[in-house]
């Protein structure tokens, strides 16, 4: 063949090559994964006349002032799916959930693992819990059904609404709504309880007393949140994190979601949001606040305030320092996601002897001195009955979310905030926050140390696990921490 001929085919070879190359190479990129989200809120008001249970006595509700809702984002990286779903309730036990989890893997495949669901703890809604939180619920109400149908339903719904999408998440810090509500005091008389003892510091003591001397522990200033939007720039979700307890100022029977409704209002109107199709879905997550309220005080209250104004006044101002920090964050069209889920036994709390024959005194009425009963003593003395009856032990569940170099911890009880303060610190992500009250609701968890100050926190029948359980608690989440992190280096 002669030479000009063998170097015509050579080139159109070499020419063939290149064109495919650039076809294939054209191709892994229109096959790189894609990242969606969709996000849906279904409504959970319950009935009229079913019992608000955020105070001392269960109240009939009389009247809806806001509907409450179960609010869902669902997430897709192309590979990993996860769902964030947030109810408007003071705590749903595990078996709700469980049940909306199960109604899921049937109808889309979503794993247990990858789905994290939780209360906001607002004390005006109605119940969704049990006579007891350690007791396994059995025989769900009609209301327990009708919610973890809604959640299910709700994640449906947002699975419907997935679409191309990018993703940003921030902090900011808001302080001058969080202040710890268990005090050192210098008066014994405000250290009794119900177990004819005393304790170490006061929870909620008398606001402007002389006798406060110093709080028990910290507070975390710092809202966390995760921004999803469209490739347009369209709002889709926003899910926030605050480490305040509910706000209260309701009508009493009135049923409300408290300052976190209000907030998912506030930041829509904010991010321009809220008349749109698909509709927006404002979210906010309650971070580790067992211990924390909005209430200053060494300081006497100088206002009245009326009825709903001061939680839209907290919700304001916590939808107004997302939207400043909103606007300085980075959206990615692409991040990593994954979920992690553990099983935890921990031993339950059992009543001493001492604390059953005080009980039998008060409820047979052979109390020595009724004169010096503890406000509260009947309802300890019930508690502590039911207590006895339940197991020695319970299975909680533990679970952690990675979102690019975000993670998110999610724990069954009303957290102490030295607790999340911890994995903020010793997490390997860039930036970690908690949702408390996740996948179950246990009652409150103090650290040992607060355990040994004593407090309404930390009474048998407001807590429930073993005085190490934060410990094992922490420890456990870390481990799935670190595993998520492993897990993305090798990849």
């Amino acid at each position: 063949m002669p030479r000009s001929a063998s170097t015509r085919i050579v080139s159109l070879v070499i020419g063939i090559i290149v064109l495919l190359g650039g076809e294939l190479r054209v191709r892994a990129e229109d096959a790189k994964p894609i990242f969606r989200a969709g996000a849906a809120k279904s409504n959970i008001t319950p009935p009229l006349g079913e019992s608000i249970v955020g105070g001392w006595k269960p109240i009939p509700a009389i009247n809806i002032h806001d509907e409450l809702y179960a609010r869902c984002l669902v997430l897709d990286d192309g590979q990993v799916k996860l769902a964030i779903v947030l109810c408007d309730n003071v705590g749903i036990p595990a078996e709700v959930f469980d049940l909306a989890k199960q109604q899921l893997y049937e109808t889309t495949g979503l794993p247990a693992s990858h789905l994290l669901m939780a209360a906001t703890h607002t004390h005006s809604a109605t119940t969704a819990r049990g006579p007891l939180k350690t007791l396994p619920e059995t025989d769900l109400t009609d209301y327990q059904q009708f919610v973890a149908r809604r959640i299910s339903d709700g994640v449906r719904r947002a699975l419907a609404q997935m679409e191309p999408a990018r993703i940003g998440w921030g902090t900011i810090d808001e302080p001058s709504e969080v202040f710890n509500r268990r005090w050192f005091v210098t008066d014994a008389s405000l250290l009794s309880n119900p177990f004819d003892g005393l304790d170490q510091v006061r929870t909620n003591p008398p606001r402007g007393s002389s006798k406060l001397d110093r709080p028990a522990g910290p507070t975390d200033p710092e809202i966390s949140f995760v921004s999803v939007q469209s490739l347009d720039g369209r709002a889709i979700a926003l899910l926030a994190n605050y480490s305040l307890h509910y706000v209260g100022g309701v009508r009493s029977g009135d049923v409300s979601a408290d300052y976190f409704g209000y907030f998912a209002k506030f930041i829509g109107d904010k991010l321009e949001a809220n008349d749109q199709s698909p509709p927006f879905v404002g979210m906010l997550s309650n971070g580790t606040s067992g211990d924390v309220n909005n209430i200053n005080f060494p300081q006497k209250s100088t206002r009245k305030y009326q009825r709903y104004e001061k939680m839209q006044e907290v919700a304001g101002k916590v939808a107004s320092r997302v939207f400043e920090a909103h606007q300085k964050i980075d959206f990615q069209d692409w991040v990593p996601l994954a979920a992690q889920h553990v099983n935890l036994t921990l031993k339950t709390r059992q009543p001493t002897p001492e604390m059953i024959a005080h009980f039998e005194k008060v409820t047979t009425g052979k109390d020595d001195d009724p004169g010096r009963r503890h406000s509260r003593e009947e309802i300890y003395a019930d508690r502590i009955a039911k207590i006895q009856t339940a197991p020695k032990e319970i299975q909680i569940q533990l679970q952690a979310l990675r979102i690019g170099d975000l993670g998110i911890a999610a724990i069954p009880f009303e957290t102490f905030t030295e607790t999340g303060l911890e994995l903020k610190d010793r997490s390997p992500f860039g930036d970690t926050f908690t949702i408390e009250l996740a996948n179950g609701s246990y009652g409150y968890l103090p650290t040992p140390r607060q355990h040994r100050l004593g407090g309404y926190e930390t009474w048998l029948g407001t807590s429930y696990v073993e005085q190490e359980a934060t410990t094992k608690i922490v420890a456990a989440l870390l481990e799935m921490f670190q595993s998520l992190q492993q897990d993305n280096e090798r990849n």
